[in-house]
């Protein structure tokens, strides 16, 4: 018997009545069963999963949610804090998502062709999922691209910050652009005015004691009412936003990590436009769900088709979400016990009753699928109970994070109005082809009524975030530092200097300096170069290779014939001989030719100086003919003039005579 769903009998990919693959969530520490020995003490103390990413709204798609990643997604060799690119593409001299290095497996899809169908590198980004379909390539492309622009522009406003200062000061703005596109654009939209009102409501400040980790219901159930939004179809669209000619809607399941699409199908701008001037799918009661994630999904990993919605529902049931009415309950709102209850919550009244038949009751109702079959509240997404449980969520993420963009000390005040201007479309502006662009990069338009050229679009004004000393100030600042690189802030009423150095180097100095008329006092400190090779804690090489430090940096080599593998860090056989061995081998056979060569001289000598002390002496008769076995008369006649003079090997009684080895 199947534990998990199973797909239906027309799905392709997987036979009828064949289990679908299901993986459970990890558990977390000190969760869930203990031992055979705890037997039903387990009950009081219910698994838990663990959170991959980060809670806060704070771009961790763009940078990672551990230091890990981050390490992967930084380009440590740039002086103004970028982000990696990818060194093999580019888009109209804009820049593409950099590939995953080893040791991720390369399992995207590759471009058809005769190179046949081995694995292709995916994207590299914040999030692992960047490569699932293209539009959500699109938008993580749209972020790295708008991070390297604002480092660039803050390094040009403020050279003297140091690469990792300019980083995180661009990555500080990115951070916020999140926040107030997700709460001020998006948001709204899903929960619609009223409840986002009543749920989330004014900003008024960080609460210390609003805990704003993510919930288990809202990561688990109501946040993936977004894959009723997805659409069957990409869309990729000319200037006009019109139907491109060249590139014609694709299915989702033709999409499916598929980066060589984005490469070498148009590039990001068709896809943008698709995304501006195409709505989302139309969430209806009769189909939550289009048949491309139903039928045909497929995820890294996996040798067949799947379903989204059974995976969904599944994976509630794995992490024990209580059912339907008791996160109603949860949200004030009352509890439905009949059919006709559940129909006063659901629209379609076919739908209520499938559900009803399916479940019996609505207790049993999983959380996920009755959420989504409620009625979509007015100018809404949703229903009231993902309204209340999405719009709690957002307000504990907001009010519970203490560098949200609005709270005192994060931003000047100059500089929030100008985070305020700025928008999304405002980053389709500034990072893509685009002339003009809708106002509401959330709100479908119809081109070009519904459009506005990108120049009358608002956005940062960066002077704000200059660094400069008010005029008539006697505080002097420092030249610079070498590999590296100072902010002035304030603090208490005085201004400091701190310091950083780029990567691969260390602060040898105080961090903070106070400004004084006579320039840093005490003086600045240096950067020193840092021999990662000491490092025996955490070694930069694996033990197969040796590490030789480098200024900022270092480097593994290798003993040939072994050479570093993919990872830059291990030695791996090279399936050739050593060059030494090869040097061995050409001087070997250089000798044996030699001794071959030598021997083979003294051996023809040899045996010509026998030769000739045993040839027989050849006579002639009167006509000239050389008779064997005669003994020759040595000729003591002079040659006459013209004649020819016997030459080497030639007997002059009898003419040539051909020897072995000459």
């Amino acid at each position: 018997m199947c534990p998990f769903p199973q797909l239906s009998s027309n799905a392709s990919g997987t036979a009828g009545g064949a289990c679908l693959p299901f993986y459970r969530s990890s558990a977390a520490c000190g969760s869930g069963i203990q031992g055979a020995f705890f037997g039903n003490l387990t009950l009081a103390n219910p698994r838990q999963q663990m959170n991959g990413l980060t809670s806060f709204l704070d771009a961790s798609t763009v940078y990672g949610s551990s230091p890990a990643s981050e390490k992967q997604l930084r380009n440590w060799t740039s002086a103004e804090g970028l982000l990696r690119v990818n060194t093999r593409y580019g888009d109209t001299g804009r820049a593409y998502l950099p590939f995953t290095q080893p040791p991720a497996p390369t399992a995207c899809a590759p471009e058809p062709g005769p190179r046949g169908t081995a694995g292709a590198p995916c994207f590299l980004a914040g999030d692992g999922r960047a490569s699932e379909v293209p539009a959500l390539t699109a938008v993580h492309t749209l972020w790295l691209r708008e991070h390297n622009r604002l480092a660039s522009a803050l390094k040009a406003l403020n050279a003297h910050w140091s690469a990792d200062t300019t980083y995180q000061e661009a990555r500080k703005v990115v951070g916020a652009l999140h926040q107030i596109i997700t709460m001020r654009d998006y948001v709204p939209k899903v929960l619609g005015p009223e409840a986002f009102q009543q749920h989330v409501g004014p900003y008024e400040g960080y609460d210390p004691a609003v805990d704003p980790t993510v919930s288990n219901v809202f990561s688990t159930a109501a946040f993936r009412f977004g894959h009723a939004t997805v659409h069957p179809l990409v869309r990729r669209l000319d200037a006009r936003f019109q139907e491109h000619p060249g590139l014609p809607p694709l299915r989702l399941q033709d999409a499916f990590f598929s980066p060589w699409r984005l490469l070498k199908e148009g590039g990001l701008d068709p896809l943008v436009r698709g995304l501006l001037a195409r709505p989302a799918k139309l969430q209806v009661q009769d189909q939550l769900m289009n048949e491309e994630l139903t039928e045909r999904l497929f995820v890294l990993g996996s040798s067949g088709r799947l379903d989204l919605a059974s995976i969904n529902l599944q994976r509630g049931r794995d992490h024990g979400l209580p059912g339907y009415n008791a996160w109603r309950e949860f949200c004030g709102l009352p509890r439905l016990e009949t059919w006709a209850d559940l129909r006063t919550a659901m629209a379609n009244a076919s739908i209520a009753g499938r559900i009803m038949d399916l479940y019996g009751h609505p207790d049993n109702i999983d959380v996920w699928l009755g959420g989504l079959a409620e009625t979509l509240l007015p100018q809404a997404r949703t229903g009231p109970l993902f309204a209340c449980l999405i719009g709690r969520q957002m307000k504990a993420l907001r009010d519970g994070d203490r560098f949200w963009w609005e709270s005192s000390g994060v931003f000047t005040e100059a500089q929030r109005r100008e985070l305020a201007r700025h928008s999304l479309s405002r980053v389709i502006c500034d990072n893509t082809g685009l002339p003009s662009v809708p106002t509401d990069a959330f709100q479908i338009g119809r081109f070009p009524r519904d459009f506005e050229s990108c120049e009358n679009i608002p956005g940062l004004n960066l002077d704000m975030w200059r660094e400069a000393l008010p005029q008539g100030d006697a505080c002097s600042l420092p030249d610079g530092v070498d590999n590296g690189g100072f902010a002035l802030c304030g603090e208490s009423g005085r201004r400091v200097l701190v310091f950083s150095c780029r990567h691969g180097f260390q602060l040898q100095g105080q961090e903070q300096v106070a400004c004084s008329p006579r320039g840093a006092d005490p003086q600045p400190p240096v950067c020193r170069d840092i021999n990662e090779c000491e490092d025996v804690t955490h070694p930069p090489c694996h033990p197969s290779a040796r590490c030789r430090n480098t200024k900022g940096s270092f480097r593994c080599e290798c003993t040939d014939p072994y050479v570093l593998g993919e990872d830059g860090r291990t030695c791996v056989d090279s399936g050739r001989l050593p060059k030494a061995s090869l040097v061995s081998i050409v001087l070997g056979a250089l000798l044996v030719g030699g001794l071959a060569g030598l021997t083979w001289t003294a051996v023809c000598r040899w045996t010509l100086t026998g030769r000739k002390a045993s040839l027989p002496i050849a006579e002639t008769d009167g006509r000239g003919t050389c008779q064997p076995g005669h003994g020759a008369r040595r000729d003591t006649s002079v040659p006459q003039p013209g004649a020819p003079t016997p030459g080497a090997g030639q007997d002059p009684a009898c003419g040539s005579q051909i020897l072995l080895c000459q």
